[in-house]
């Protein structure tokens, strides 16, 4: 489950909200040979517009979003069917209180900090990612940074239990939480012990979804304009998302001069992504795409 945030940045909220604590280890059969990650990621606004609401959270977990509670319907909802046929209202119940929770604090924390920084007006946002990876050896690791405005505001050091701070007015929080003591242990325990436990149980509920293999197509064109040749690579309709898109020559992997766009997600929850690359139209057939994915035995070539 989330963590009910005590009082991100506003003023002497640390230790209002408990956080809320797994109920049973879902255990997965076999080491975790596969990497795993649960993610929050929380965004307030000063001045909200359509299609963006004041406060928003969503969950995700191997990069899919899971759950999504906003300011507007004022509940958790499940926004994949593996997660709404393996929870009960209680589970919803709980996310719900936790989520209005930390609406409440960041729009306190918006205030607290536009008068920190001295800004009037404007439009302002603040933003927490929180989560947890099981690595491919079975490790753990646990992260907690907030952001004010798009930029770094504090980071936890859950080692330490300590917080970095971006900049002089993240100082400020860092020293009151620092004093204040718990919130850092307490994520420090969310992190390492509850998180992973949900994870677990979200990689059990989900896995015919989340561990399914679906091979890219890839289609290779060129367009040639000011005799220069550019090749394009596209690879469609994969999951999971990871994938490496490489142009060679020769056989030789051309890092420099390969273009890449972002994996973008489709409508069916598969993704696409593409790389390109210019040429001399003389040389096109000494280039090759190649394509790792975790669908493919090995490396395909195109």
């Amino acid at each position: 489950g989330s963590s009910g945030h005590s009082g991100a940045m506003g003023p002497g909220r640390a230790g209002a909200l408990g956080l809320v604590l797994g109920l049973l280890l879902g255990v997965l059969g076999g080491a975790a040979s596969e990497p795993h990650s649960l993610r929050y990621f929380y965004t307030a606004v000063s001045e909200p517009s359509p299609g963006m609401p004041q406060f928003v959270g969503v969950g995700s977990v191997d990069g899919e979003v899971f759950v999504r509670y906003d300011s507007e319907t004022q509940r958790m909802k499940p926004r994949v069917d593996w997660i709404a046929a393996n929870t009960d209202q209680q589970y919803w119940d709980r996310e719900t209180e936790n989520l209005r929770g930390d609406e409440q604090i960041f729009r306190l924390d918006l205030d607290t900090l536009r008068e920190r920084y001295n800004q009037s007006r404007g439009s302002h946002t603040t933003h927490i990612m929180y989560g947890c990876d099981i690595l491919e050896d079975g490790s753990i690791r646990g992260f907690e940074q907030h952001g004010y405005d798009g930029k770094d505001f504090l980071t936890l050091d859950k080692d330490t239990l300590t917080y970095t701070a971006a900049d002089a007015g993240a100082q400020i929080t860092k020293r009151k939480w620092e004093q204040e003591g718990t919130y850092a242990e307490r994520m420090k325990y969310y992190l390492e012990n509850t998180c992973i436990e949900w994870l677990r149980k979200y990689v059990s509920y989900g896995k015919e979804v989340l561990q399914r293999r679906e091979r890219p197509e890839v289609r290779v064109s060129g367009m040639e304009a000011n005799k220069i040749l550019t090749l394009s690579c596209r690879a469609h309709g994969f999951y999971p998302r990871p994938i490496s898109i490489s142009w060679l020559k020769d056989g030789m992997v051309q890092e420099q001069e390969t273009k890449r766009g972002s994996t973008v997600p489709n409508s069916d929850g598969t993704y696409h992504a593409w790389a390109t690359i210019d040429v001399l139209p003389a040389d096109r057939d000494k280039y090759q795409c190649r394509v790792e994915h975790a669908s493919l035995p090995q490396p395909g070539l195109f």
